[in-house]
C-alpha cells in the first residue's frame, strides 16, 4: 500500500530555518549586490603590477624634469653681488649691497619654479591616469623630491664659481662678481612634491571617477522575506 503524498506546507507555515536558508543564499546569487559590485570593480582596476610600473615611470620622468628645473634656476635666479678687496695682503670678500634682497630672490625663484613643475606634473599624471592609486601618488611625490634635489645640485654646479676667494683674485680688486648659488631655505625642496600632491588630490576629488556604491540596490533583487506566522 502506497503512503499518501504529503503536500509541502504553504510559505507562511515554513520553519524559521528554511527562511534563514533563503536569506543566506540570496546575497550570493544576487548579481547587483555588494559582492557583484566589488568583483566588477576589482576586475575593472588596473592591477598592482601596472600601477607599480606607472609609478616607476612617473618617478623617472620627474627626475628628468628636475634637470630642466636646475637649468632654469641657474639661468633665471638673481645673483648676489660680491666684491673682493686686498687687506694686509689677504683677500677679503664682502657683499656689495648689504641691504639687497638677491639672496631671498634665489630661494624664491627656486620655490616658484618648483611649484610650477609640481602643478604641471600633477596635471599630467591625472590626465594620463584618472583613476589614480596609491603607487602613482607615491611615485609623484618621490619623483618630485628627487627632482628637487637634482635641480638644487645641478644649479649650484652650473652657477658661478664656488671658491669666492679664487674668483675675487681672478676678477681683480674692487670688481663685482656673482656669489655662488646657495639654497638658504632647504624647505624649498618640498615645494615640488607638496604642490604636486595637493593639485593631484584636488583634481581627483573634483574630476576623478567615483567608486561604485557597494550598497546601491544591494537588496533590490533579493526575494521578499516570508511573512511571519
Amino acid at each position: 500500500m502506497t503512503a499518501p503524498l504529503t503536500p509541502p506546507p504553504p510559505p507562511h507555515e515554513q520553519s524559521p530555518d528554511s527562511a534563514q536558508d533563503v536569506w543566506r543564499s540570496a546575497p550570493a546569487e544576487a548579481g547587483p549586490g555588494p559582492h557583484g559590485a566589488t568583483s566588477a570593480y576589482a576586475a575593472d582596476g588596473p592591477g598592482l603590477k601596472t600601477e607599480l610600473r606607472d609609478a616607476a615611470v612617473i618617478t623617472v620622468a620627474g627626475i628628468v624634469a628636475g634637470a630642466l628645473l636646475g637649468l632654469l634656476w641657474a639661468w633665471l635666479t638673481p645673483h648676489v653681488p660680491l666684491v673682493g678687496e686686498l687687506v694686509d695682503k689677504n683677500w677679503v670678500v664682502y657683499l656689495k649691497d648689504t641691504e639687497g634682497e638677491q639672496a631671498i630672490g634665489v630661494d624664491g625663484t627656486f620655490t616658484l619654479l618648483a611649484v610650477g613643475f609640481g602643478v604641471v606634473s600633477a596635471v599630467a599624471v591625472f590626465l594620463a591616469r584618472r583613476k589614480g592609486g596609491v603607487p602613482l601618488v607615491v611615485g609623484l611625490a618621490l619623483g618630485g623630491l628627487l627632482a628637487s634635489l637634482l635641480a638644487w645640485r645641478l644649479g649650484v654646479w652650473l652657477g658661478p664659481e664656488k671658491d669666492v676667494i679664487a674668483h675675487a683674485k681672478a676678477v681683480g680688486k674692487g670688481v663685482t662678481f656673482p656669489a655662488p648659488l646657495k639654497l638658504g631655505t632647504k624647505g624649498a625642496l618640498l615645494a615640488w612634491p607638496v604642490s604636486a600632491l595637493l593639485v593631484h588630490l584636488g583634481l581627483t576629488a573634483l574630476f576623478g571617477p567615483r567608486d561604485p556604491d557597494p550598497y546601491d540596490n544591494a537588496y533590490g533583487q533579493q526575494p521578499t522575506p516570508p511573512p511571519t506566522a
